[in-house]
């Protein structure tokens, strides 16, 4: 099954964009940290961790319900580490998801199991960790495409 999924963007101010995610679900704004941006959403980095964390920890509801168990109220921390390429560039470097169980693992029966396939079921998690192929296209005020836009690989 193939889909895709859109989400629009408006840029209010500098480094400010409010994220539109379709009809009926609400809007919220996203920035980037000062000094760039005023710091009044999350940034483009915390949507990212955020991203792969509540993917992962939607993996692990759904491998603990699979096995009909119940982990308790789960909570998760995603910490992005950045760092500057050759050419000076920032770049995620890495990121590191901790995920906690909100029951002790001994209540967990197959949790042997769950644990060897949760990450597997992580669309976003998966897609992050392997990286994925981007195309990049840029278009004008009238909706015209300008070509030759080719990013630099790193």
């Amino acid at each position: 099954m193939n889909a895709s999924v859109r989400v629009l963007l408006r840029q209010e101010q500098d480094y400010r964009f409010v994220v539109d995610w379709g009809e009926g679900r609400a809007a919220f704004v996203a920035d980037e940290e000062p000094p760039l941006g005023g710091g009044d959403g999350p940034s483009p980095l915390q949507l990212l961790l955020s991203a792969v964390a509540s993917c992962l920890s939607s993996s692990l509801v759904f491998a603990l319900r699979k096995h009909h168990e119940d982990g308790g109220t789960i909570r998760t921390e995603a910490i992005g580490r950045t760092g500057r390429n050759a050419r000076g560039r920032l770049r995620v470097e890495a990121i590191e998801v901790r995920l906690g169980l909100g029951v002790p693992a001994t209540e967990v029966r197959s949790l042997g199991r769950i644990v060897q396939e949760f990450e597997d079921f992580c669309t976003v998690g998966q897609s992050v960790a392997r990286g994925v192929p981007l195309t990049v296209h840029l278009e004008d005020g009238n909706g015209a495409e300008i070509p030759g836009l080719v990013a630099p690989p790193d």
